[in-house]
């Protein structure tokens, strides 16, 4: 953790000390009419990992889907309020999506890598972004795999179908890819729910390796993942942002009593 993002303290909605790299003001959002997420303030700090727990269907997952637009596509959704990154509004008139998406990429809760080759699944978003050069792809390729601790495991078999690596080597494979096109913001949806234990430490750790560089939000009903992986935490019920603070301070010492009986186990 930067030691900026590590000394702001959040209670609900409010900003951490630090500029945010992600922001929502009073955002609100709707499938038709149902109000999904419901006036929701808050503030990600950089270089940190941010965690937003709750029970099913309290909105944690749509919100996430939201930072990089990925809702757009359904043809019932609209938001009120705004949503920012680096201060700016990524719904205003002009946003290049293309853009949006590679500063602020998604893990998925299962793996989905592209039934090519290792390799290809990492050059992929590089050549959609118009690199052509072989030997700059390879060099990505393999800063790539570096980062997510696959390179000494994969670099004799990059001409092999991803589709044949273990669930864990392909949620990491996934990783890899986003991290291809050089993010600034990683969006993690379940990402270890598929996962056994042990694959689910190796990529909470790498998470921790991660956060050096990249600003990184989990969505995550797993609550121990939660306490142990993140640095701040927000707890959302029925579409309310109920709290929002150091991730400690939600587990030990929560200010709403929904939070205290979510994180004891006494609901949801």
């Amino acid at each position: 953790m930067s030691t900026s993002a590590a000394d702001s303290v959040s209670p609900a909605g409010a900003a951490p000390a630090v500029a945010p790299k992600v922001a929502t003001e009073k955002l609100s959002v709707y499938y038709g009419k149902f109000e999904a997420v419901i006036g929701v303030t808050m503030a990600i700090a950089p270089q940190a990992i941010t965690s937003i727990i709750g029970p099913s269907g309290c909105g944690k997952s749509t919100m996430l889907r939201c930072f990089n637009r990925m809702n757009d596509r359904i043809a019932s959704f609209h938001i009120n309020g705004r949503i920012l990154l680096d201060g700016q509004d990524i719904f205003a008139k002009g946003v290049d999506l293309t853009a949006l998406r590679k500063r602020v990429g998604m893990v998925f809760q299962r793996p989905n890598p592209f039934p090519l080759s290792i390799r290809d699944n990492i050059a992929y978003g590089p050549q959609v972004h118009g690199l052509r050069n072989k030997a700059f792809l390879d060099e990505i390729v393999e800063k790539s795999l570096r980062a997510t601790w696959l390179w000494d495991d994969l670099k004799d078999r990059l001409n092999e179908n991803a589709l044949a690596l273990l669930p864990e080597q392909q949620q990491r494979l996934c990783i890899s890819r986003l991290l291809a096109v050089d993010p600034e913001v990683l969006l993690m949806d379940e990402p270890c729910s598929a996962l056994d234990p042990v694959a689910t430490a190796r990529v909470e750790e790498l998470m921790q390796e991660l956060k050096k560089r990249y600003t990184i939000v989990i969505v995550t009903h797993n609550m121990q993942q939660a306490s142990r992986a993140s640095d701040f935490c927000g707890f959302m019920w029925l579409g309310e942002l109920v709290e929002f603070n150091k991730t400690q301070e939600i587990f030990t010492k929560p200010k709403d009593k929904r939070t205290e009986g979510y994180v004891a186990g006494r609901f949801g």
